[in-house]
């Protein structure tokens, strides 16, 4: 069996019996390695050579972390809460459609501004979600909706647009990794490459909003009101340098072109500011160190592994089978390979780990196949992102069920994972498609 299917098999089979994706990755590198005639001393090499090239990613997301946790004991996100709690009492909350608007609104702006202008990725969930049951509930709003919601703003800025995490995911780890396959990406548009499968996140979110969620669903309110909320102290100076902050990490991170000293030089406006006491500043900088820990592991295990996978050779007999079973078909071709980026992100949940793993195959595979470069970067990158919505293991579906379920009213399998697959993978996979045979 060809050491590269073995490996990936082997990391599938173990993920998804819920084994920690890390250990997942490592045994099966080390598995296909030996099988690749590596052995085990020669697999190992292999794979702490390749843990290097995820140190940036994965220092990124630890100060992230740490900036994530600054703006939650500013009250940034608190403040948005209770102005949107304040607005229950000015209208008729059962007949309050434009109050219903007005939350979905909220939602998605904030979603999606935790990806870029805001990066804290989940950070803002538990924050704000949590105080806004209340008024969801009494809107009768489908929290499926919601969960639909807050996924696509979780997804899609981090795919289309390289700002925050999508400098991340778009230039670090897709342009990085298609280079590193040997194509040449000087002078193109990588928000060029995924506008067509972003296009399909979006036709996944109106579904969903004007037809599939649309009615009103019934919860039961006296189970919120014991619910656990978050209450954070704020005034009008801890809002305004957390503001000064979101902006200085921002005009960093453009001018830079490194979020790790955007997230950086935004905690210092926090610390310097008082907001953060210098006294506590190394305790709460380690909070978030450790609420991004483990992403970043995945990411520098995602690394090691396909380092392992170049290392076997086996890589390019891999492209010559599947290049001869697939013929000159690129229509054929491009529908398995994203196929299988779905199956790889479900696996292991998360868009950013999977595509170190796929872009080794699929690179020389649509090299193979004549794809042009632009393709290329729009079919690694829509494999990669497909699954993330609709993983049970994913932090896009995980962070909108702690915010939703915690009153118990919001189940993660059927009210989160099952809608967000439906909505988003389907159109994601036909939009994808769509995109390598026209780009």
């Amino acid at each position: 069996m060809n050491a590269v299917v073995a490996a990936v098999g082997i990391m599938l089979v173990l993920s998804l019996c819920r084994v920690h994706v890390v250990v997942a990755l490592i045994v099966g590198a080390l598995a296909g390695g030996m099988l690749g005639g590596l052995g085990i001393e020669g697999s190992l090499a292999a794979f702490n050579k390749g843990l290097g090239a995820g140190a940036t990613v994965a220092l990124s997301y630890a100060l992230l972390g740490a900036f994530a946790v600054a703006i939650a004991r500013s009250g940034l996100a608190h403040a948005l809460a209770d102005r949107a709690l304040a607005l229950v009492g000015r209208q008729d909350a059962r007949g309050g459609g434009s109050l219903k608007w007005l939350m979905i609104g909220l939602l998605l702006a904030v979603s999606i501004s935790s990806q870029n202008i805001l990066p804290i990725h989940i950070a803002f969930i538990p924050l704000l979600v949590p105080p806004l049951l209340y008024v969801l509930t009494r809107l009768q709003i489908d929290r499926r909706l919601i969960a639909c919601v807050i996924t696509f703003g979780l997804i899609t800025p981090y795919m289309f647009l390289p700002v925050g995490f999508g400098n991340i995911f778009l230039n670090d780890i897709l342009l990085a990794n298609v280079v590193k396959g040997g194509v040449d990406v000087k002078g193109l548009n990588v928000t060029e490459a995924m506008l067509i499968p972003a296009l399909g996140m979006a036709a996944g979110l109106l579904v969903a909003v004007l037809f599939s969620y649309r009615k009103r669903r019934s919860y039961d309110l006296e189970k919120i009101v014991d619910a656990e909320q978050v209450s954070i102290a704020y005034d009008r100076k801890s809002l305004l340098v957390a503001g000064v902050a979101v902006v200085v990490a921002f005009a960093t991170q453009l001018w830079l072109d490194s979020m790790i000293i955007g997230a950086l030089l935004g905690f210092v406006v926090f610390s310097v500011s008082g907001v953060v006491r210098w006294r506590e500043a190394d305790d709460l900088f380690t909070e978030g160190m450790k609420m991004m820990a483990m992403i970043g592991f995945i990411m520098i295990a995602a690394q090691g592994f396909a380092e392992v996978m170049n290392a076997t050779g086996q890589v390019k007999s891999l492209v010559d089978a599947s290049a001869a079973w697939i013929g000159n078909s690129k229509a054929l071709g491009a529908l398995l390979m994203l196929l299988v980026g779905l199956l790889v992100t479900m696996g292991i949940g998360s868009s950013f780990s999977t595509v170190p793993i796929i872009a080794a195959i699929f690179v020389p595979l649509c090299l193979q196949l004549g794809f042009s470069p632009l393709a290329i970067i729009s079919i690694i990158g829509t494999a990669g992102a497909l699954g993330d919505a609709g993983s049970p293991a994913s932090d896009s579906t995980l962070g909108p069920t702690s915010g939703l379920n915690v009153d118990g009213q919001h189940n993660h399998i059927w009210d989160t994972v099952v809608p967000t697959f439906l909505h988003y993978n389907l159109p994601l996979l036909a939009f994808g498609w769509v995109a390598a045979m026209v780009l």
